[in-house]
């Protein structure tokens, strides 16, 4: 390949930088594209009952299949005895990271107890959820590939009474998140807090 075709197939390939949007609860993405956005200056969403949510590659499913097609990520903030989700399964692979604090995770079942800068991987079809624990805030950073997620059934929430001790068990076995999260109310964006995260 000449130099001028090399050069050519570079300029081709090279992946444009993506726009921020400023809404009045923080900067979300707004085209695709590579960006950086920190944390502080992201848009939030609170949910009492389950904390507080930075959902970085999309809230809903628009933002999700339009920005973000591949890889979910977010980061979970509660206090001492909220679940961060309903106990669920799902078709692709989950990791966690304590980035704070002290938690609980519902494991198939079981609980074990979890500290800052524990990993936590599960592979497809594994039944989780978690919860703070502790004296302080939990955070914790989840990533998800969105591999099967078009194709379903994404997975299922399941009702279990271990979960059910930390308020993480959906009331019934079910693919319908407004079933699952009907003992909550529904989010609302707000800007960053001081104090959510670690310094």
């Amino acid at each position: 390949m000449s130099r001028g075709l090399a050069v050519d197939a570079y300029h081709w390939c090279m992946v444009a930088e993506a726009e921020l949007e400023d809404t009045d609860a923080g900067l979300v993405p707004a085209s695709q594209g590579w960006f950086v956005l920190n944390a502080h200056d992201a848009r939030w969403f609170e949910k009492p009952g389950q904390g507080f949510s930075l959902p970085l590659t999309g809230h809903d499913e628009y933002e999700a299949e339009t920005y973000f097609p591949m890889l979910g990520m977010a980061i979970r903030v509660v206090d001492p005895g909220e679940p961060t989700t309903t106990y669920h399964w799902e078709n692709d692979q989950e990791d966690f990271l304590v980035l704070m604090g002290e938690g609980v995770l519902i494991v198939e079942g079981q609980e074990r107890r979890l500290r800052q800068w524990d990993f936590v991987h599960c592979p497809p079809g594994t039944k989780h959820a978690f919860a703070g624990a502790g004296e302080g805030r939990f955070v914790l950073l989840c990533a998800s590939s969105r591999q099967f997620q078009k194709e379903g059934p994404w997975g299922s929430y399941s009702a279990d009474e271990t979960a059910s001790l930390y308020n993480a068990s959906p009331p019934e076995d079910t693919e319908d998140g407004s079933v699952a999260y009907a003992r909550f109310p529904d989010p609302w964006p707000i800007r960053y807090r001081e104090g959510l995260l670690p310094d």
